[in-house]
């Protein structure tokens, strides 16, 4: 039996270029980027001498770069989630970078494979472009579980606020020093805004359509609802948080009486793959037979079609949301 290299030679490209794209993003911002710091970048930026308003302006900045560059060809793909993500990469860098994995997957695959160069330069531009994407959704949905975790104790620390005294505004700030990254640096966008004159409902529906985050419309819309008709904005926010927390429980429930059908789903749509994979390995000329036929290509095409529908349908019947 001969082993054929050629799909861990693929695999081992892909990984590189995910992991160079991981390494660009470290070498060029460092750790200030990082969303496991115990002190957010508002305030690291702040302690590092930059002014109130020049940071107001370079987060502000990284914050709508992305829905702004929508026009950029393919680029409509990227920007949602690298938006979500708050990638502090500006959109054309990030395209940039998406042709500098392309042209390093090329070489990778020039000198470890014999494909045709025609094969070769659209694998090493889906493994370029997929390899930014992979990692952009990724940032994305960490970031977004994180932001989620962490606005109930937000909205809990501004009740605390509002009820020894302080003005919503303070309770604002403090959240913006108390609480770390991804929620600490938002919420300080929001306290710089307010301090420059723009309403602080205003910053947080931005905010909140931005993220594109239920729990945060319904922050943005009680604090609207107090201004407008008042009341008392600590038990409105009280009650907030429980609603927060009782959807966060009830999202959690879901996930663990989804997870089964979820793993299910992923197996049955990955198992094709793992099949075709290990023939490759262990039987490089199973298909030499056939894949010269005027029906080989059509077939396999049809089959990839339908698995991808499979892989699409699974994931709307487990994805419920709450």
């Amino acid at each position: 039996m001969i082993l054929s290299p050629a799909p861990l030679i693929y695999a081992a490209i892909f990984l590189a270029v995910l992991l160079l794209v991981e390494g660009l993003y470290l070498l060029a911002f460092g750790k200030s980027i990082s969303l496991n710091s115990r002190v957010n970048r508002r305030l690291e930026l702040l302690e590092k001498g930059g002014k109130r308003e020049q940071v107001l302006e370079q987060l502000r900045k990284e914050a709508s770069q992305h829905l702004k560059a929508k026009g950029i060809p393919f680029y409509s793909l990227l920007a949602t989630k690298a938006q979500k993500a708050n990638i502090v990469f500006s959109p054309r860098a990030l395209v940039g970078i998406m042709a500098l994995l392309s042209f390093v997957a090329f070489i990778g695959l020039k000198i470890g494979t014999q494909a045709s160069t025609p094969v070769q330069i659209t694998l090493s531009l889906v493994m370029g472009i997929g390899a930014v994407y992979f990692w952009i959704s990724r940032k994305a949905k960490k970031r977004m579980s994180m932001i989620e975790e962490q606005l109930p104790d937000a909205v809990e620390l501004m009740v605390r606020s509002l009820r020894v005294g302080h003005p919503f505004s303070s309770a604002i700030q403090i959240v913006a020093k108390e609480v770390p990254d991804p929620l600490g640096t938002e919420f300080g966008l929001i306290a710089d805004e307010a301090a420059y004159g723009r309403d602080i409902s205003e910053a947080l529906r931005d905010m909140a359509e931005r993220l594109d985050m239920q729990d945060l419309r319904f922050l943005a819309v009680a604090v609207t609802i107090q201004q407008q008709s008042g009341g008392n904005l600590a038990e409105i926010l009280d009650g907030l948080a429980k609603v927060i927390r009782a959807r966060f429980r009830l999202f959690r429930r879901v996930r663990a009486i989804t997870a089964e059908a979820k793993w299910s789903g992923a197996f049955l749509s990955g198992f094709p793959l793992f099949v075709l994979l290990i023939i490759q390995l262990a039987k490089p000329d199973y298909f030499d037979k056939v894949k010269d036929t005027a029906f080989f290509v059509p077939a396999a095409l049809f089959v990839f079609i339908m698995l991808g529908i499979n892989m699409i349908f699974m994931r709307m019947m487990t994805d419920i949301k709450v």
